[in-house]
């Protein structure tokens, strides 16, 4: 159950893809990271929206942001570390089975 509980981070596509941006990076300022969402979805993404998304994730305790000169800068924890390559094994078995019939 508390594994199930742990994921529901994963509900919600846009939380998601952005762990997924920041994974394997010393962290990116917002700005950057919302375009990089903009351009991996080819649309426009309200602020409003992202920066609820990078709320979420800090509050859960999936991300940590931290004031780099006039930047915020956004950083996965570890807890959201475990939770991008849990999910990206999950990718692989679904691929890996689709594959197999």
């Amino acid at each position: 159950k508390h594994r199930r509980r742990s994921m529901k981070w994963l509900q919600s596509g846009r939380r998601r893809d952005i762990c997924v941006l920041l994974y394997g990076t010393n962290g990116r300022p917002a700005q950057k990271l919302k375009t990089a969402l903009e351009r991996h979805h080819d649309e426009r993404i309200d602020p409003q929206q992202f920066y609820g998304a990078l709320e979420a994730l800090e509050r859960l305790g999936h991300v940590e942001s931290r004031t780099d000169g006039l930047s915020d800068v956004y950083e996965l924890t570890e807890a959201g570390a475990e939770h991008v390559q849990t999910y990206a094994a999950w990718l692989d078995e679904q691929v890996d089975r689709d594959d197999a019939s």
